[in-house]
Order: C-alpha cells, then structure tokens, then sequence
C-alpha cells in the first residue's frame, strides 16, 4: 500500500461499489474485505481501481461525496472516453459537465483524453482559450471538437 491512500466512506454500497470499479477498469483487484459475520455484507475493504490503492468502508447514511473531491481518468483516445462514459452511465451515473460524471455511489469522475491536456499546455494562449471554451459547453468531452477548436486560432 502507499505511504497515502484514499479512503472512501461509502453509505452501504461497498460492495457494489468495488464490484463495479474493479470490472470497470484494467488492472483493478479486491485485495481485502471484512465482514459483519461469515456471509454479512462487506464493511470495509483494500481495493486497487487502475492501479491506485483505495481503502472503503459503510459508514452509515451520513456519509455523503461531493464534486471537492474527484477520481481523474486519462483517456488515450475518444474510444477509451466514450467505453469508460458509456460504462459509467450504463450503470447509473450522472453526467455533470465538462467531463465530469458522477457514478451511482455519489463518486464523481472526470474523464479526461491525453489529448485535451496537451492541447491546452501549449503556448498560445489564445489556443488554450479557444479549447477551454469548447470544453465548457461539453457535457462528454470530444477531441474532434477540442481539436477544432484549436485550430480555429492562428
């Protein structure tokens, strides 16, 4: 485990919660999980999701999410986008905007390509810009559209 660990707080859906993630995403695994009693539902857990370590764990009702904190995916292309968005919706989610989409637990996620970070660390910032604002009238982000909107700007 690293040094530092999210640990999510989840209302009663840790189970469902770890079960979705881990098959959602490549090199995820449940690593551990407690029980309330032999065949109890899951009251805390160690999970990997991509690689990154979680701990989890039902805290009751009054433990809620907010958009403060969110899970970053980088995306190499808009098909790797479009599976992870249309996963995530399947299951339950809301979009948000700009990438953003919270998932059936109150976990929100932005789904980023690689390509939306390079376009927007170039130097021109008019470039930025102009990418930028395309991306604020997205809900689901789209490279041809990004793209477009760079190249619109000398």
């Amino acid at each position: 485990m690293s040094k530092v660990t999210p640990f999510l707080m989840f209302n009663d859906q840790l189970d469902a919660a770890i079960a979705f993630y881990t098959s959602t995403f490549p090199d995820s695994e449940i690593k551990n999980v407690a029980r309330t009693g032999v065949d109890g539902p899951i009251t805390s857990a160690e999970f990997v999701v991509g690689g990154q370590s979680f701990m989890g764990y039902n805290g009751g009702s009054y433990f809620t999410f907010s958009q403060g904190f969110s899970l970053f995916v980088s995306c190499d292309s808009q098909a790797e986008v479009d599976e992870y968005w249309n996963k995530f919706v399947n299951a339950g989610a809301t979009p948000v905007q700009c990438g953003w989409i919270t998932d059936q637990f109150g976990l929100t996620w932005q789904i980023v390509p690689k390509r939306f970070m390079e376009l927007i660390s170039d130097k021109n910032p008019k470039k930025v810009q102009a990418v930028m604002d395309a991306m604020m009238k997205m809900v689901k982000l789209d490279i041809a559209v990004l793209e477009s909107a760079y190249d619109s700007v000398q």
